[in-house]
C-alpha cells in the first residue's frame, strides 16, 4: 500500500469524560467518515455532547471538515508529499474518555498488519488540537505526545493577571475531576496566592454528575459570597451546571471561562444571557480561512458511507430526514421530520459552522494535519525507507542521535523531550546540545594570513610612494619633473600615501572609533588624489592650448586656480562625510545570519559608503573624459595618455567591487574593499609616476628639455 503501507495518526482531543453517555445504535463498529490513501490519517472530534439528551455540536463538526479540507489540500499540492495520497479517518468521541479510547485503538487497527508492526515505533505520536493540560509535558509519562494548542500554563497566568487587574481578591473556582480541571485549577491557585488573592471555594464536578450532585454544587455557588468564579472545565461538562444556574436564575456572578468553553456556541443562547453576559476569558489566537468557508458550502450529504457525519449534520442543521440515510446513526432522526432533498443552501443558515474569519480550534485542526504532512514529508526523503521495512527494527530504520533531531542554536537536557530551548542571543548549543556556549566571534583580525598579506601589500605600497616622492625630491630641478607640475605631484603622491595607510583603519576589531573614520579617511583621501589627477589633465589641456597663437588659457588656469580646484572638490567630500556620520553614523555590529554559530563583527556603514562612492565616481568620470579628449595630443604632453590608462583601471576596479562587496560573507566583504582600495591606489601610483621615474634613473639622456618638447609633427 504505497511507500509506508497504513499508518494511523490520531488527532485525538483527549478531553475528559463527560456527564454521561452518547447512545450508541445498530452496529458495535464505529461510524465513520473515510476515504482511502497511502497513508492514513485519524482524527478523533466531540461531534455530539454524550449526556441523555445528546446534543450535535456545529463547532466540532466544522473541526472535523477542517480536517478533510487539509487533507484534500495537502493531496492537491504538488509540493507536498508527492506522489503520496493522504486518506482519513474521522470518527465521533463524544466527548467521552471510553469512546475516544475505543475510536483511538480502532485507527491503530487496520489490514495491514505486517506494516504497521514494524512503523508502529514510528507513528505513534497523537497531535492533539485541543489539549491543553500542563501535566501533558511530562514526557516520562507522554513521551510521544504533541499539540498545537498551547500549555495551561500560559493561560492560568494570564487569567490570574486578569483577575488581579480588577482587584478580585475573593475568587471561587469550579471545575471536573479530570487532570485538565485539577491541574489548571491548582496553577491557578498558586498564582493567586501569590498575588495576595484567595480562593473562596474549590469545587469539583464528578465526571458523571447526577442531577442531585449538580443541586448541590449550585448550592454552594448560591451561598458563597465570591462573586467572581473562574470555571476550568468544558462545554460538555459544564452544559448541566449552567442549566441549572440558569433555571434558578442565579445571576450577579462574574465568571472567568478557560479556552475550553469560553468561545463555545453551545452556551452562547440567549437562555444564558442573564447568567454568563461580561464572561471573560483568553481564547486561542485566531485566523482567517476563507478557503475553508467555500470548502465547508460546497458538502453535500449522500448515500455514501463517508458521508455518514455530513448527513447527520445537515438533518440537524435542517431539521429534517434524509431518506437514503443508514442505521448507523448516532442519533434516531424523528419521523415527523420533514423530508430534505440534499441541495438546501447552507449559506447563513448556521454562522457557528460557516464563519471562519476567526477560526481557532479549527486553525489548531489545520496545523495539526500539515504538521504530520510535513513530518512524513521529510521521513520519506530518508534513504533507510528505500527498503521495505518489515524486516527491519526501529533503530536501524532511523538510527538517530539526541543531538540530530536538535535545532541548531537550541538545547535539552531532558530525555525524550521533544521540546528545545532556545539558546540566549549570542550564544549556541555545544556540540551535544545540551548547554549554551558564547558563539565565535569572527573578524579581519591582524594575525590572519589574508590580514597579513593585505597590511604587507599597504605597507609595500607606501613605501614606494615614499620612495618615489624621495626621487622627484631629488630630482626636482629636472626638465621632466618641472614639466609634470612638481607641487601638483608631491600632493598627489601624498594622497597616495594616505590611501595605502588607510586600509590599516579596516583591519582589527571594529570599534565606534574605527568604523567613524575609516570610510571618510577612504573618501576624502582618494578625493584629494582623483582631484590632483583631474587639475593635472586640466593643466595638460590648458598647456596644449597655450601654445595656439593668442591663447591666454595658462594665465585663466593658474596655480591659484588649481588650488581652488582641488580645496573645492575635497571639501565637498568633506561635508558629505561630515553630514553622513551626524545622519546616520556607522557603527559595529554583531550579525548571526551569515554563518550559524558565529558572530560576524561588522561595521553597519549605512549610506555613508554609498554617498562616497558615488562622488569619487562623478569625479572619475570628468577626469576620464577630459583624459580620454587628451589622449592624442603631441608627444610633449603624454600625460594624458597615462592618466587614461590609470582611470580605466580604477574604473575597471571598483566597477567589479560592487557585486563582490554584495555578495561575500562576513569578514571577506572587509577584504574587498581593502583589495579594491590597494589595487586603484597601485594603478594610479604605477600608471602615472612609473614611466617617469623609469626615465629619471634608466634613461636619463631623455631627461633634458630637448626631450620634452620633441612632435611627431
Amino acid at each position: 500500500e504505497g511507500v509506508c503501507g497504513s499508518v494511523s495518526l490520531a488527532l485525538a482531543a483527549l478531553l475528559s469524560e463527560p456527564l454521561g453517555h452518547c447512545r450508541q445504535l445498530g452496529d458495535l463498529e464505529l461510524p465513520a467518515q473515510e476515504v482511502d490513501g497511502d497513508v492514513i490519517i485519524g482524527g478523533l472530534f466531540p461531534l455530539h455532547i454524550a449526556m441523555s439528551d445528546p446534543e450535535f455540536d456545529f463547532r466540532a463538526f466544522r473541526w472535523m471538515q477542517t480536517m478533510v479540507f487539509a487533507v484534500e489540500e495537502i493531496n492537491n499540492d504538488t509540493h507536498l508529499l508527492p506522489g503520496i495520497r493522504l486518506g482519513y479517518r474521522v470518527l465521533d468521541s463524544c466527548d467521552h474518555v471510553h469512546t475516544s479510547l475505543r475510536g483511538a485503538l480502532s485507527l491503530v487497527n487496520s489490514s495491514q498488519k505486517q506494516e504497521n508492526a514494524a512503523l508502529s515505533c514510528l507513528f505513534r505520536s497523537p497531535v492533539s488540537y485541543f489539549a491543553t493540560c500542563e501535566c501533558l509535558k511530562n514526557k516520562q509519562e507522554f513521551p510521544s505526545f504533541l499539540r498545537t494548542a498551547p500549555s495551561d500554563l500560559f493561560q492560568v497566568q494570564g487569567l490570574v493577571q486578569l483577575v488581579s487587574h480588577f482587584g478580585w481578591r475573593w475568587v471561587g473556582a469550579i471545575g471536573t475531576e479530570d487532570d485538565y480541571s485539577r491541574n489548571g485549577i491548582q496553577a491557578f491557585l498558586e498564582q493567586l496566592h501569590d498575588r495576595g488573592g484567595c480562593l473562596a471555594f474549590y469545587i469539583l464536578l464528578p465526571k458523571s454528575a447526577s442531577q442531585e450532585q449538580i443541586g448541590h454544587v449550585v448550592d454552594e455557588l448560591e451561598a458563597s459570597s465570591a462573586r467572581v468564579i473562574v470555571a476550568f472545565s468544558t462545554e460538555g461538562q459544564l452544559y448541566g451546571l449552567l442549566n441549572e444556574v440558569v433555571r434558578r436564575n442565579l445571576t450577579g456572578r462574574q465568571w472567568i471561562a478557560s479556552e475550553a468553553w469560553v468561545t463555545a456556541s453551545l452556551l452562547s443562547g440567549l437562555q444564558y444571557h442573564d447568567v454568563l453576559s461580561g464572561t471573560l476569558g483568553f481564547a486561542f489566537r485566531s485566523a482567517s480561512m476563507p478557503a475553508l468557508g467555500e470548502f465547508l458550502h460546497r458538502l453535500r450529504p449522500s448515500s455514501r458511507p463517508e458521508s455518514v457525519f455530513i448527513n447527520m449534520f445537515w438533518e440537524e442543521l435542517f431539521s429534517c430526514r434524509l431518506d437514503f440515510t443508514g442505521t448507523t446513526d448516532l442519533l434516531t432522526v424523528a419521523p415527523e421530520r420533514p423530508a430534505c432533498s440534499g441541495t438546501e443552501d447552507l449559506r447563513g443558515r448556521n454562522p457557528v459552522y460557516s464563519d471562519v474569519s476567526q477560526v481557532r480550534v479549527s486553525y489548531n485542526v489545520y496545523k495539526a494535519v500539515y504538521a504530520i504532512a510535513h513530518a512524513l514529508h521529510q521521513l520519506l526523503q530518508c534513504n533507510s525507507m528505500e527498503q521495505s521495512p518489515s524486516n527491519v527494527s526501529c533503530k536501524a530504520l532511523l538510527p538517530l542521535e539526541p543531538q540530530q533531531v536538535t535545532a541548531y542554536g537550541e538545547v535539552s537536557n531532558q530525555s525524550g523531550s521533544t521540546e528545545c530551548t532556545r539558546c540566549p542571543s549570542f550564544h549556541w548549543s555545544d556540540r551535544d546540545r545540551i548547554f549554551c556556549v558564547l558563539m565565535d566571534e569572527d573578524f579581519l583580525a591582524f594575525h590572519e594570513s589574508l590580514a597579513i598579506i593585505l597590511v604587507t601589500l599597504s605597507v609595500l605600497g607606501f613605501a614606494v610612494t615614499l620612495t618615489v616622492t624621495g626621487i622627484f625630491y631629488h630630482f626636482q630641478s629636472t626638465p621632466i619633473v618641472r614639466a609634470n607640475n612638481s607641487e601638483l605631484s608631491f600632493l598627489l603622491l601624498l594622497s597616495l600615501s594616505l590611501c595605502f595607510l588607510c586600509v590599516l583603519l579596516f583591519v582589527g576589531r571594529p570599534t565606534p572609533w574605527s568604523c567613524l573614520v575609516r570610510q571618510a579617511a577612504f573618501g576624502i583621501s582618494f578625493v584629494l588624489s582623483i582631484s590632483c589627477i583631474l587639475t593635472k589633465t586640466v593643466v595638460v589641456l590648458v598647456a596644449f592650448r597655450s601654445t595656439l597663437p593668442g591663447s591666454d588659457a595658462a594665465r585663466l588656469f593658474g596655480p591659484l586656480q588649481q588650488r581652488m580646484v582641488i580645496f573645492s572638490c575635497t571639501s565637498t567630500q568633506m561635508v558629505l562625510c561630515a553630514s553622513c556620520l551626524s545622519w546616520d553614523p556607522p557603527y559595529p555590529s554583531k550579525n548571526t545570519a551569515y554563518q550559524a554559530g558565529k558572530i560576524i563583527l561588522e561595521c553597519e556603514e549605512g549610506v555613508t559608503l554609498y554617498l562616497v562612492l558615488s562622488y569619487i565616481g562623478v569625479l572619475s568620470c570628468v577626469c576620464f573624459g577630459l583624459a580620454f579628449l587628451g589622449r592624442k595630443l603631441p608627444d610633449t604632453f603624454n600625460e594624458a595618455k597615462f592618466i587614461t590608462f590609470s582611470m580605466l583601471i580604477f574604473f575597471a576596479v571598483w566597477i567589479s567591487f560592487i557585486p563582490a562587496h554584495h555578495s561575500s560573507p562576513g569578514k571577506y566583504t572587509v577584504a574587498v574593499e581593502i583589495f579594491a582600495i590597494l589595487a586603484s591606489s597601485f594603478g594610479l601610483l604605477f600608471c602615472i609616476f612609473m614611466p617617469k621615474c623609469y626615465i629619471i634613473l634608466l634613461r636619463p639622456e631623455k631627461n633634458v628639455k630637448k626631450g620634452m618638447v620633441t612632435n611627431k609633427n
